[in-house]
């Protein structure tokens, strides 16, 4: 398979390194994936590259903004992803009222010893579904910042830390909607993706009303069995960092972060982190594939969900109508493919 340069993109065909070792025992990941994968299709129809990009946000120890509008799944998409992991999982519906000790925690007096005793909050949990992040006012979202970078939270100047692993799966409606709030630029770089709901095609909707005709329940998640244990995923994830990603492909992923930095199209460019994320989820979505090195197909397929939140837009170009995923295409396009 070749790119509209002519660069071979095959899969199948390793980077020509040296130092390159073909040996990672993907095939039990790959099944797991799956698995995983065919866990949450007893549910949802359709939406494949949704439920890929959530597997590679999970192998890559990345938290998840999902956006859509009303009646497309979010919450229920994010439930079944937790459901397969045999973990603990917590949900927090943000409000305009919602304190950050709602989510965090608070210390309660105890008068039988005259102490102060810290009552945990749902941060508290290993999967965290968090829904309509952005209906909530900044103090609460600033809440998240140490719990999703640092994986703990400090109350009273003592530090508690968070379970392992720690994923936490945002949804929100779109900004445009009456009662939202814009999430701070810091809070949405600490998310490793931001992916985007459709509406389902016409055969999608079509399998779902008959689903719904043959009595299904669309909304249950009982049936849904775990399918991969905390250890079990925390070996997946050192696989995954363990894929072997060729210094070219390398220099190729620091190239598309820096030509964001220069682009009069954009208020403010992508960070650093964004090439580390770039990095962590190209691995894993070789990964998931049962490959043990990274093509440009991998980076190509993460890079939207990486930047769409990260990039800026000038209001004039906001204006006319331009969005994020259109200027990640033109520096797919104008970054030329490793050779």
């Amino acid at each position: 398979m070749t790119d509209p340069t002519g660069t071979n993109l095959d899969a199948t065909t390793p980077p020509q390194d040296p130092g390159y070792i073909p040996s990672l025992p993907l095939a039990e990941l790959r099944n797991t994936a799956d698995r995983l994968r065919a866990e949450v299709q007893k549910v949802i129809v359709g939406q494949e590259k949704v439920l890929d990009l959530l597997l590679i946000a999970l192998l890559s120890d990345g938290h998840v903004l999902i956006e859509g509008m009303p009646g497309l799944a979010k919450t229920l998409t994010a439930k079944l992803l937790a459901r397969t992991v045999d973990t603990g999982f917590s949900r927090i519906q943000f409000t305009p009222d919602l304190m950050p000790s709602d989510v965090i925690g608070t210390s309660v007096f105890d008068p039988r010893t005259s102490t102060f005793e810290f009552k945990s909050g749902p941060i508290f949990s290993n999967i965290i579904l968090i829904d309509e992040i952005n209906r909530a006012p900044a103090k609460t979202q600033a809440a998240l910042f140490e719990a999703m970078e640092e994986r703990q939270v400090t109350v009273d100047g003592r530090s508690y830390p968070l379970g392992a692993p720690f994923l936490v799966v945002a949804t929100q409606n779109p900004i445009e909607h009456e009662g939202t709030y814009r999430l701070p630029e810091a809070q949405l770089d600490r998310f490793l993706f931001k992916v985007e709901i459709g509406y389902p095609g016409v055969d999608d909707e079509v399998a779902l009303l008959q689903r719904s005709q043959e009595g299904a329940d669309r909304m249950s998640t009982a049936h849904i069995r775990p399918t991969i244990s905390p250890a079990e995923l925390l070996h997946a994830r050192t696989l995954a960092a363990g894929v072997r990603c060729d210094e070219k492909l390398v220099r190729y992923i620091a190239e598309i972060i820096h030509a964001t930095r220069n682009d009069r199209t954009l208020m403010l460019g992508a960070s650093p982190r964004a090439s580390l994320a770039t990095l962590r989820a190209s691995k894993s979505a070789a990964a998931i594939q049962g490959r043990d090195f990274v093509v440009p197909e991998d980076i190509q397929l993460v890079l939207p969900p990486v930047l769409r939140h990260r990039i800026l837009l000038t209001p004039e170009r906001e204006m006319e109508g331009l969005r994020p995923d259109e200027v990640v295409a033109q520096f797919i396009a104008k970054v030329p493919v490793p050779r």
